[in-house]
């Protein structure tokens, strides 16, 4: 505190001492630099007086003149006085007394009389500064240093207070800052003074500060160490705690200080004594606190050090278990792609019909084997987070109806109505994981038809989130029936697509963060609401918490009614949350079921699609512009209806009953419409056989007033069955109430067959739509096989002879880097990755070395082209072929310098898919 006060009067003493330098350099440029000079006594006198407020500390201000013996009588004669003595050596030029009382100044070398000073001084204008001892020394002093200098303490006669005489010497000339005294003596031509009151100073500082009662503080000057000098401050009894700062008032040979010290004696510490025992409590417990805190730390690391242990055998534990699913995947896959390979070809032979019976049953047992194994592989690549989503374009709606296809069988024979529906909003293209997508809803239709008996229906319903965030009248005609569940009460039928209750799907997505925020989607990028209702038994409301979980079933004892494995929903809600969605449901027992998911898509181009896609287009192009009558009760399922005629761009016309269709034929007969009606499509609902003829009569009269003499006799009338007995079927045909029968569920290929059979022209109509031909693709190539499993070798072998592919089969690496060296006349190799010596990998980055060495050679001209049977770019397709299908990806088979992937045991469409990237169907 004592330093604060030393540093706070050292730097406002050095403020004056700026301002009276500033005034020393004022007088030299305006006086002595000006001729006449600039400067008198009143003109000083003002001016001291008006910048008096930027030396507050000083008494009073004044400029004395050097004069030369020589100079002395010319001086008195300009100024019109003598130049007087000082009364007594030891003088100030603030002490008051009359200048006509002194005595001339004697006769001395030099003088230094005082002609101008501020108005509170003036009574020392005409004395001899150089007469007074401390002035002499100060005046002898300031003018050979350059610097201010300082008198030693005397006492103020006005305030009775000590004070001190700064002074500056006046030089006529600018001289540099190392000039010597010599040249600093030659160049003064005066001097400028300032008187300090020290008490007031201080004074001033201490009244700014709060402390002042509270602590003694004395300036002194301590420039003869024996003898100290106070300036300020009374003497008070020794009361201990002193402290000493010193000053610098700038003149190195005056020294300063200033002592501070408490007014009055410390009490006992009696706070100092209780800080003291509380410190000692405080440290007593912060060690008590330091060592629990230490030994919990010891405790933590040894736990961490634990659980790292821990962690290192569980991760170990994983890898292990991936192996061994790997490996067991691998051995369990082996020999069933034999056992399903050689079905496949047994099946293929000349069989009775229950040898037929028998095999496809062992076939599809197996398949339902690999379906159990792959499902089990995914659930632990999705705990090991090695499961990763494709990114390609795809049509969703052909996604759908292989979904339907796969389905298909069972819901007809349990007479389920099973319907797709896709809205108008939803890109016909879009970019993502299509496997991936047709698994999750391959899933959930796959539990809706194990839950639903003999009743009821299955709907897959597919919107943008964003249409169900929009008000009521913006959303497609099956949205709002879905989300409008009103009852005819008259019918008890709900206006659903069976007629049957179902639960409200609002429920199942209520708690969608993505469908309640507001956050604006990327230009590109679409999300899709995926909706599954089914009205089988529900899920019972216990069991509903843990409907996700892992091998967990809603009835998991050994008796239950139901089979299945409990990881598809597990797997789906996975596979959701890796597409960036989520997955909710809604479940009533006795009324039924409602899944819906949502999922992160972009949109894509319909250029972007794989040729197999586009299969259709032709036979669409066919129908474009043709119209139909869709006659249901149902609004739902007469939705669904337009939506596949949509599909292949027919436009539908709704009619609600045979009724209200035949007003319908009636009134279109009369009127001119460009195109005539081509089709008629009854739902089984509201067909019966006596209404039937007067409609069948109506349609006739419409066939005549139509188009006369048009050999396909429009409009074709199709009855759209769930479930028909054969001979119910052949008693319709053949009475020709109906032309042809639709089973349900209605997917495009079925109806481009039926209709092209019911309404092409043999002349017009285009080749039948067939699935994907391997034999166009196969037939004639030769395919190398590598396998180290004999049976796997025929099994592949035979697959691809079936397709009209020439095979030769090898087994092992080494051999089929001599038949593969070029020149060589296979089109491409189907290579297993698991064999010994040399494994798939190895064997392919070998292959492919020898041709990029083939390649260096014809390019850099070391070898001509003939010699590798006119083959420049040498690159044989290689076709991965494992039955791990954990270890063995898409990337990894690639980065060795593979071309594709297919698991074994080989599945059709898989095949076409790979092969139709090299080979063009022929």
């Amino acid at each position: 505190m004592c330093d604060e006060r030393a540093r706070m009067l050292q730097d406002q003493f050095n403020v004056s001492l700026n301002h009276v330098h500033a005034l020393a350099i004022l007088v030299s440029t305006f006086h002595h630099g000006k001729h006449p000079s600039a400067i008198d006594q009143k003109t000083f006198g003002e001016y001291a007086e008006r910048t008096a407020f930027e030396r507050p500390l000083t008494s009073g201000v004044a400029y004395a003149l050097k004069v030369t013996h020589a100079e002395r009588e010319q001086f008195e004669r300009e100024h019109g006085w003598t130049i007087k003595k000082m009364e007594t050596e030891d003088q100030t030029l603030v002490q008051d007394f009359l200048p006509e009382s002194l005595d001339p100044a004697p006769i001395q070398d030099e003088y230094a009389p005082v002609i101008f000073s501020q108005e509170t001084v003036s009574h020392i204008v005409s004395i001899d500064m150089m007469s007074g001892k401390d002035d002499r020394e100060n005046i002898l002093r300031a003018r050979s240093t350059g610097k201010g200098v300082l008198t030693s303490p005397f006492k103020l006669l006005k305030s009775n207070h000590l004070g001190v005489v700064l002074t500056f010497a006046v030089y006529n000339i600018d001289l540099p800052p190392d000039a010597t005294s010599e040249e600093r003596i030659q160049a003064t031509v005066g001097y400028l003074g300032a008187s300090y009151d020290v008490p007031s100073l201080v004074e001033k500082l201490l009244h700014q500060l709060a402390t002042k009662q509270t602590i003694v503080v004395n300036v002194y000057d301590t420039t003869n160490a024996s003898s100290l000098i106070n300036m300020y401050g009374t003497d008070v009894v020794d009361t201990g705690l002193l402290h000493i700062s010193s000053l610098d008032f700038g003149d190195p040979q005056r020294k300063h200080e200033m002592h501070c010290r408490f007014k009055h004696k410390p009490p006992f510490p009696w706070t100092a004594v209780s800080a003291s025992v509380a410190f000692l409590v405080i440290t007593f417990l912060l060690g008590h606190i330091f060592y629990a805190a230490i030994s919990q730390i010891a405790k933590v690391e040894a736990d961490f050090c634990e659980m790292m242990e821990l962690k290192v055998r569980a991760e170990a534990a994983d890898v292990a278990k991936s192996q061994f699913l790997a490996t067991v995947s691998h051995e369990i896959r082996t020999p069933m792609n034999g056992v399903l390979g050689m079905l496949q070809m047994l099946m293929d032979t000349n069989l009775d019909a229950n040898q037929q019976d028998y095999a496809e049953t062992a076939l599809a047992s197996g398949r339902d084997l690999i379906s159990l194994i792959n499902e089990v592989l995914d659930q632990a690549k999705i705990e090991s987070g090695r499961l990763e989503l494709e990114t390609v374009p795809f049509d969703l709606r052909s996604v759908l109806d292989n979904v339907l296809s796969l389905f298909s069988g069972k819901t007809n024979e349990k007479g389920i109505e099973l319907a797709v529906y896709v809205s108008n909003m939803v890109p016909e293209v879009v970019i993502g994981d299509p496997g991936r997508l047709r698994q999750i809803i391959t899933n959930l239709v796959g539990n809706s038809i194990k839950f639903t008996h003999d009743k009821g229906h299955i709907f897959v319903s597919v919107h943008l989130a964003n249409e169900v965030r929009g008000p009521p009248d913006l959303m497609d005609e099956v949205l709002r029936q879905g989300l409008n569940l009103v009852g005819d009460l008259s019918n008890k039928t709900y206006n659903t697509l069976s007629g049957f209750p179902v639960v409200d799907r609002r429920k199942s997505w209520e708690c969608f963060k993505t469908l309640s925020s507001t956050a604006v989607e990327e230009p590109d990028m679409i999300k899709l609401l995926v909706t599954v209702e089914d009205t089988g038994v529900g899920i019972p409301l216990d069991a509903q918490s843990r409907i996700f979980t892992p091998f967990m079933q809603a009835d998991s004892s050994t008796s239950r009614t139901y089979g299945g494995t409990g990881i598809g929903l597990s797997i789906s809600k996975r596979l959701v949350d890796l597409m960036c969605g989520e997955i909710g449901f809604v479940s009533v027992p006795g009324v039924g079921s409602t899944f819906s998911f949502t999922g992160s898509f972009e949109r894509g181009k319909t250029s972007s699609l794989d040729t197999k896609w586009a299969q259709y287009k032709p036979a669409v192009s066919e129908f474009r512009g043709m119209r139909a009558l869709v006659i249901d009760k149902r609004i739902t399922r007469t939705e669904v209806t337009r939506y596949h005629m949509q599909r292949l761009r027919i436009t539908a016309d709704i009619a609600s009953s045979l009724e209200s269709a035949c007003s319908y034929l009636s009134r279109t007969s009369k009127t001119s419409l460009s195109t005539c009606l081509a089709m008629v499509l009854i739902d089984k609902d509201v067909w019966d056989k006596e209404t039937g003829l007067t409609f069948h009569q109506s349609v006739k009269e419409h066939r005549q007033n139509c188009s006369v003499g048009s050999p396909l006799n429009f409009p074709k009338i199709f009855l759209l069955a769930t479930s028909i007995s054969a001979t119910e079927r052949d008693e319709l045909k053949s009475s020709g109430l109906v032309d042809n029968v639709l089973m349900k569920p209605l997917r495009l290929s079925v109806l481009i067959a039926c209709f092209q059979e019911a309404l092409v022209s043999d002349k017009k109509r285009l080749v039948n739509i067939e699935k994907p031909s391997l034999g166009k693709l196969l037939r004639g190539r030769k395919i190398l096989v590598v396998d180290d499993n004999a049976v796997n070798r025929r099994v592949a072998e035979g697959a691809l002879k079936k397709y009209g592919a020439i095979v030769t089969c090898v087994d092992s690496g080494k051999t089929a880097l001599d038949m593969l060296k070029p020149p060589h006349n296979f089109d491409a190799c189907f290579m297993d990755l698991q064999m010994p010596e040399m494994d798939g990998f190895q064997t392919t980055r070998r292959i492919r070395c020898m041709e990029n060495e083939v390649k260096e050679k014809i390019a850099s001209g070391e070898a001509p082209v003939k010699m590798f049977g006119d083959v420049e770019d040498w690159h044989t397709p290689i076709l991965a072929m494992t039955a791990d299908v954990v270890q063995a990806s898409i990337e990894e088979c690639k980065k060795c310098g593979m071309d594709e992937y297919v698991s074994k045991p080989f599945e059709e469409e898989q095949l076409y898919a790979a092969v139709t990237k090299f080979f063009e169907s022929g």
